[in-house]
């Protein structure tokens, strides 16, 4: 019923949502209506419309009701009628693009300084924190990401008051140009109404348009700080995520702690938990613990020892360090690596932990936890929701769902790329393969519960809910270690062959399957696949590709059971120098990038990980401190977490140090990394040397020397 033309125009006109909310704030429910519509409900609207169509009819008189609130003055009439002019100027589209391309050619600048009332709540800490910001100026256009981020943590802390400046000059300019040609009245006005006009033009300035710009400013860099801190952020996911791995260890995994004892969990290479225990490393009774540490180690054959960054690390590392250095573990050669803990204790409550690890105590199941983040990163960190991992920046402040679905789509990508093992993965893990779901993924366990280990990828289509297309997206990322199989299938050979009825049809890929109808039309037809394992199931190739694959197969001359070797690596690279790739893919039917992406399968080794490529976590023996470093000392270390505003760096003194971004320069980066256009991000070793050292704030300066 509120709807005008007018109304309807100003809103057609609208092009960002701070416009929109300016336009439709008087009729949200609640909402006492504005100024200019109390004037409106009052009779002056044709008033100020006269004023600009015909000002010299205007008799501002004839509208006095000396009983009327509001229009029991001239003076009340006068203010009726500004307002009612203000707000139509206001929410006009032309005065609006004038004013918007008149700001952008101007010096305009956000301005931040310490809050006169804070927050009785608000501690010194966080003031401190906010130092740099307390008297802060800086044009909009040359202020950075990080920045704005900060200085909105500030204002949301009521720790800042922030504002934006917009120069009198711009103003005065834009009041020139309404009276000059927009808002110019057709015909002559006496110099009342004229200076009606222009108190009107003054207060939709101050009081309409000139908060409509600081929100249209501020929401646009914030905007923009959100969207580079979130793609920082996922840069950095998908750098910690790819961290190599290190397989084939035992693990003894160690969440730190005082009063509660250290927590420890020892892991076999296959990431099953073999033992928990708690030891008081910092009660007075470190020696006497030392003698079950050692214990623990030699029985198990462990001699890797990896340590959370939480609580009481560094004293745990210098525990650790003392008795390596003693040589305490002998004949063992035990190293340490710190790794970050964060989001374990989160995970270590959650139903996936209760499920993954029941009757285990919250705390241990950190401790096997952190462990497992150095065995496999990318299996164990895909548990814990992105943003709880520790490598963003501001990630609790920008928008969530923005966030959540740059970070899914990270860990998707990554998950695909790595692939996963369908026989030994997690639930969790499937859940992030492209075509697959929780639902899904669920099914995949249960089948491989009931029914054993997948022998190849065609029984995949046996698993309820997963139909024809879903097959085709995930296919590609699900590999089977035919290690694994080749011992399952010898043990379960007699078994087996008693079992399989049916006709066998053997495919191209020499996979044998049965087809057996259902009763129902709707049901899709079943798959039995006999145990009979398919080399090329370990490869990166498709099924789709298969029947491709094996023509190549037979064009070098080569057999599956070559797939990884060196002599089929050297039969592909034979044939690739006689023929050449284009004339193979033309002659196969196939696109180049197919036919690579089946080279590649055919010649990687048998359980391929190309995150090997990658640097693995820094395993160390002794310990630095802070006050051992110098300036001009130069260092290795390792990125922790890269932000807009520099690198942090562990150079193993327990506080990382920062490279400020204006010294990560191209000429310092890495062939490969110019090339990619990436910057730095967690796990990536450099070479750092120190600049400044501030011991009673912590806090140490770096330059990046190389990569």
């Amino acid at each position: 019923g509120k709807m005008s033309e007018c109304l309807l125009k100003a809103l057609l006109n609208c092009k960002t949502f701070e416009e929109l909310e300016h336009v439709s704030a008087p009729y949200k429910t609640g909402s006492k209506g504005t100024k200019a519509q109390r004037a409106k409900q009052l009779g002056l609207e044709g008033a100020a419309k006269t004023l600009l169509e015909n000002p010299g009819e205007l008799n501002l008189l004839s509208y006095i009701r000396p009983n009327v609130k509001g229009l029991s003055a001239l003076q009340d009439i006068e203010t009726g009628v500004q307002h009612i002019l203000a707000d139509m100027i206001a929410k006009d589209k032309d005065t609006l693009d004038f004013i918007r391309k008149l700001c952008q050619n101007r010096y305009i600048c956000i301005q931040s300084s310490l809050a006169k009332v804070s927050s009785k709540k608000v501690n010194e800490k966080d003031v401190d924190k906010f130092q740099l910001y307390q008297n802060f100026s800086c044009n909009i256009r040359n202020i950075q990401h990080h920045q704005i981020l900060a200085i909105n943590r500030g204002e949301n802390l009521k720790i800042l008051t922030v504002k934006v400046n917009i120069s009198d000059g711009i103003k005065n300019e834009f009041c020139r140009w309404c009276i000059q040609n927009r808002w110019r009245p057709r015909g002559f006005a006496r110099p009342e109404l004229m200076k009606i006009l222009h108190n009107s033009l003054d207060d939709s300035f101050k009081r309409l348009i000139y908060p409509l710009l600081c929100r249209e400013f501020r929401a646009k860099l914030t905007s923009d700080a959100e969207k580079e801190s979130v793609m920082m952020f996922g840069r950095n996911l998908r750098q910690l995520l790819l961290t190599s791995p290190v397989p084939g260890r035992t693990l003894m995994g160690v969440d730190p702690g005082y009063k509660h004892g250290c927590k420890l969990a020892i892991i076999s290479p296959t990431s099953q938990i073999l033992h928990t225990d708690v030891v008081y490393l910092h009660c007075g009774q470190g020696f006497r613990e030392a003698e079950k540490i050692k214990r623990l180690l030699l029985n198990f054959n462990c001699s890797t020892v990896v340590i959370g960054n939480g609580t009481a690390c560094r004293e745990t590392e210098a525990y650790f360090a003392d008795l390596i250095m003693k040589n305490y573990f002998a004949p063992l050669d035990v190293v340490y690596c710190i790794v970050s803990e964060a989001g374990a204790s989160i995970y270590s409550v959650s139903p996936e932990a209760n499920k993954e690890m029941p009757g285990l105590d919250p705390n241990l199941r950190s401790a096997v936890s952190i462990a497992r983040r150095v065995q496999d990163p990318l299996a164990e960190l895909v548990k814990i929701e992105p943003k709880h991992i520790g490598v963003g920046m501001y990630q609790h402040d920008v928008s969530q769902t923005l966030l959540k679905a740059t970070l899914d789509s990270v860990v998707e990508e990554c998950v695909s790329f790595v692939g996963v093992d369908i026989n030994i993965c997690s639930e969790v893990l499937l859940r992030h393969i492209a075509g697959l779901n929780a639902n899904r993924a669920k099914n995949i366990i249960e089948w491989r519960e009931k029914n054993g280990p997948f022998i190849n990828r065609e029984q995949l289509k046996k698993v309820k809910g997963l139909g024809p297309k879903s097959f085709q997206q995930c296919a590609g990322f699900i590999r089977i270690n035919q290690d694994y199989i080749r011992t399952f299938c010898s043990s379960q050979q007699a078994e087996s062959a008693g079992q399989v009825q049916g006709v066998a049809v053997t495919s191209s890929a020499g996979v044998e399957v049965t087809d057996e109808k259902q009763g129902k039309k709707k049901c899709k037809t079943a798959v039995n696949v006999v145990l009979k394992p398919n080399p090329l199931d370990q490869t990166c190739i498709h099924p789709e590709s298969y029947d491709i694959a094996m023509r190549f197969l037979s064009f070098i001359k080569g057999t599956l059971h070559d797939i990884g070797k060196p002599e089929m690596e050297q039969k592909i690279n034979s044939f690739l120098e006689k023929e050449g790739i284009e004339k193979i893919a033309e002659s196969l039917q196939t696109t180049v990038h197919t036919l690579q992406v089946i080279i590649d399968g055919l010649s990687q080794p048998e359980s391929f990980d190309f995150r090997t490529d990658f640097d693995k976590p820094d395993f160390k023996r002794s310990i630095v401190c802070l006050e051992d470093l110098q300036v001009g000392t130069v260092l290795t270390g390792k990125v922790e977490n890269a932000t807009l505003f520099g690198i942090f760096v562990d150079i193993g003194v327990g506080k990382s140090g920062l490279i400020p971004i204006r010294s990560v320069t191209e000429a310092k980066l890495s062939k490969t990394k110019k090339r990619r256009s990436l910057g730095l991000g967690p796990g990536e070793r450099v070479e750092v040397q120190v600049l400044n050292i501030d011991i009673p704030r912590s806090r140490i300066t770096l330059d990046l020397i190389r990569v």
